[in-house]
């Protein structure tokens, strides 16, 4: 259970890092002019973190279990 509950922590971590620099960069590299906030809001929320949630947490649960 000590495993899954620190698992847990570290893709919180990793979402809130990749919906945060993922804002970010979507700012800055969008060639889209008309909703750019927009674009990079759902994107950071729906999309990069997420991923990166899901990721951390498989590759976190994995390597926890193993040692």
């Amino acid at each position: 259970m000590k495993i899954f509950f620190l698992s847990l922590l570290i893709a919180i971590a990793a979402y809130l890092i990749a919906a945060v620099g993922g804002y970010f960069l979507i700012t800055k590299l969008s060639s889209n002019s008309h909703d750019k906030s927009m674009e990079a809001t759902m994107t950071a929320a729906f999309v990069l973190g997420p991923i990166a949630a899901i990721i951390a947490f498989i590759a976190a649960y994995l390597t926890l279990r193993a040692n």
